[in-house]
């Protein structure tokens, strides 16, 4: 069993939903971001999301678009990333890390010395936002031979043999996006969440994340009610583009602590 796997299994046996932190690697600046990570673990993070900036992050809204524009202005690189990933990992062995980001870095890349520097770092799974249907068997094959979990996507346009067709040989959990639009938009009401993520679950046996669109504690509460993860970005990392990182350290305790009322 992986970091990730573990995790799973231990929020299950608690009967709680855990929190997933979406920050984009070197945001502010790397040093910081390196700071924000280690300190995550503590404020009550279960799971971090870490994004791959990008200079068109077509799914993002307006704040973490921004994020991406100081990440790499500040330099940030595909293989900067991994080398936070392998800093972070000499003081935490334990949280999982998932990178997400688009797949135009991954190939430029090349996919496979990408995953298998990915795993050698100390990552645990992949989201690759734009990932098409056809490459998505290559990349996940080769995912699994280094041990990686290939997260697939699912939003409340996802249906039938679509749907089916997304969560084939997925792994790891399910990350949901509960509104039809980009990250940061208002969240959709209870009732359509409930209902997309019923409809999720008869296609999966797999944990759901959702995320796009919770901001504050209470609205963690109410997706957690449904959800087996609940995925903040876009209000992180306004907070910490305004508070810095303890700003945004102490939003994240915030947020956990809502998720273990």
């Amino acid at each position: 069993m992986t970091r990730l796997d573990h995790t799973l299994v231990a929020l299950r046996q608690a009967g709680r939903s855990g929190l997933v932190t979406y920050f984009a690697a070197g945001d502010p600046d790397p040093a910081a971001c390196l700071d924000l990570l280690r300190g995550l673990r503590a404020a009550g993070a279960d799971l971090i999301e870490l994004g791959m900036p990008f200079s068109d992050p077509v799914a993002d809204g307006p704040v973490l678009q921004q994020a991406n524009v100081r990440a790499l202005a500040g330099g940030q690189t595909l293989k900067r990333t991994l080398a936070l990933v392998r800093e972070f990992r000499k003081a935490d062995a334990h949280t999982p890390v998932v990178l997400m980001g688009y797949l135009n870095p991954i190939l430029r890349h090349g996919v496979e010395g990408f995953i298998e520097d990915a795993a050698a770092a100390g990552v645990d799974g992949l989201i690759i936002i734009d990932l098409p249907l056809e490459h998505a068997d290559d990349i996940g094959r080769a995912a699994r031979t280094h041990g990686l979990h290939l997260i697939r996507m699912s939003a409340p346009t996802s249906e039938g043999t679509r749907l089916a067709g997304l969560l084939r040989d997925a792994s790891g959990f399910v990350y949901h996006i509960m509104l039809a639009g980009t990250t940061g938009a208002d969240l959709p009401d209870e009732g359509r969440i409930a209902q997309d993520l019923e409809r999720l679950r008869s296609h999966t046996r797999l944990p759901v994340a959702a995320g796009f669109g919770v901001r504050t504690p209470d609205e963690a509460r109410l997706v957690a009610r449904h959800a087996d993860l609940v995925v903040v970005g876009s209000r992180l990392a306004q907070v910490l583009a305004e508070q810095g990182v303890a700003g945004a350290l102490e939003e994240v305790r915030g947020l956990a602590a809502a998720l273990r009322q």
